[in-house]
């Protein structure tokens, strides 16, 4: 059994069971993936999958307690190497993170610039996606962290460091009706008018969601996107008003009125999600630095390497609090 053995069975689990997909996504050939699960199936003495002809159609329940296991072995592989790497002051390397398209585009750019300054020879990769895409990024190892946002309680998985609090807003073109008004808008006014908003609003978990059913109202959302600059560029368009992150409206949208919505809907929190126990390089440690400065960098790794109780972390700041200091705001 062999490391590289352990990254094609992962491969494959990951590629839906698809050997094409899996051997390209470890830049090895289809022929040479096939034959060496099957070494590592002889050597087990049992199948790790369920076949139909030639393909792959299921994963075995011995399969699915292997491919845990695998994981695992793999990941503390990874931390060794991180160990190992950080003891011979190795300053290259790289960050992989999976986040939202509000995260990538508006709120990291500042921190991973500070990174880049410092560590010229590291390279950031990363991977906006969905939602619901993002911590099972993380989960399956394809990143180094996660950065999502949540209302409430902390995300499940992994250890979650608090970065910064934020809350909605509602935006408007300018000459709307609910601009010109002085006072802002209540959640039953809302409910009479077409919203643009993110696609996690479509689903009955969402904060903004359960706002609206908590007073018995239901929203009329048009349309949702992933990318908070398609939401302001149809909100432009008169299709409707937009509900979206502070911290994605900018500067430059002069042509957009905002409204605040802290009374409608809940406070949201942005986390840092890494997964426990992984060993975190110096460079790693820097990028959650700038980006979360409250965050004290021992504590962090002592709480991965379960050292201490995962912490209240207090301090977090406030989105405005960060922008008004300009600490990580484009």
């Amino acid at each position: 059994m062999t490391l590289v053995q352990l990254r094609y069975l992962i491969a494959i689990a990951d590629s839906g069971l698809n050997i094409t997909l899996a051997a390209e996504r470890v830049h090895a050939t289809q022929p040479g993936l096939s034959k060496q699960l099957r070494q590592l199936e002889d050597e087990l003495g049992f199948q790790l999958f369920v076949r139909k002809g030639k393909s792959l159609d299921a994963i075995t329940h011995a399969g699915e307690q292997v491919i845990e296991r695998a994981r695992a072995i793999l990941t503390e592989a990874a931390n060794i190497r991180a160990i190992a790497a950080d003891l011979r002051n190795e300053a290259h390397g790289e960050l992989r993170i999976a986040t939202t398209h509000t995260q990538a585009r508006f709120a990291l750019p500042p921190a991973i610039a500070a990174l880049s300054n410092l560590y010229p020879q590291v390279s950031v990769h990363l991977q906006p996606t969905r939602d619901a895409d993002v911590l099972a990024q993380l989960e399956a190892g394809h990143v180094d962290m996660a950065v999502i946002s949540s209302a409430g309680a902390p995300p499940a998985s992994g250890i979650a460091l608090p970065a910064y609090h934020w809350h909605r807003v509602i935006v408007t073109p300018q000459g709307h009706p609910l601009a010109a008004r002085e006072q802002p808008p209540t959640l039953h006014e809302l409910a009479d008018l077409p919203l643009v908003s993110y696609e996690s609003s479509l689903k009955a978990e969402s904060s903004l969601r359960r706002a609206f059913d908590a007073v018995g109202l239901t929203p009329q959302i048009v349309m949702t996107a992933g990318d908070a600059d398609l939401i302001k560029t149809y909100v432009r368009a008169g299709l409707g008003i937009g509900v979206l992150a502070e911290m994605a409206m900018q500067d430059s949208d002069t042509d957009l009125c905002l409204l605040p919505a802290d009374h409608l809907f809940p406070r949201c929190t942005t986390w840092i999600v890494l997964r426990r126990e992984s060993v975190l390089r110096e460079y790693m440690l820097e990028f959650i630095g700038q980006f979360a400065p409250h965050l004290d960098r021992h504590e962090v790794a002592r709480t991965l390497a379960g050292d201490a109780a995962q912490s209240d972390w207090p301090g977090v700041p406030h989105w405005r609090e960060r922008k008004a200091i300009g600490v990580n705001v484009a």
